[in-house]
């Protein structure tokens, strides 16, 4: 691994998260496809991909605003997992893991954040 993000668990944890996402994304209905579905993705995607911009940043604090979009990214995706529900487009036990590993990766997000100075 040659990328200082390669490293991170965060990094890996949110590339996971991102693919669970698009699985479970697959079987939403086609008149989602511009619309939750397009959503649920690019927001899930957006994690990671802030996770390593950032990594990358000339400073700490330009690190500490990546990660913070990286949480905002997914409190979005949580948003639309709530909104897949609602519809029908996931099950509760789908909702339910999607959800911890959700949690569990917004807790490790915000505790990585508040370490770098």
């Amino acid at each position: 691994m040659n990328f200082k993000f390669e490293k991170l668990i965060i990094w890996h944890k949110a590339m996971d998260f991102g693919e669970d996402v698009f699985k479970v994304s697959k079987r939403f209905p086609k008149e989602e496809i511009y619309n939750l579905l397009s959503q649920i993705r690019r927001a899930s995607d957006s994690i990671a991909l802030n996770i390593a911009e950032g990594s990358i940043a000339q400073s700490n604090p330009e690190f500490r605003k990546f990660l913070a979009y990286a949480m905002r990214s997914l409190a979005e995706v949580v948003t639309c997992l709530h909104k897949a529900k609602r519809r029908n487009y996931i099950n509760d036990l789908e909702f339910s893991t999607l959800y911890d590993e959700a949690f569990h990766l917004m807790n490790m997000l915000g505790s990585f954040r508040s370490k770098i100075k």
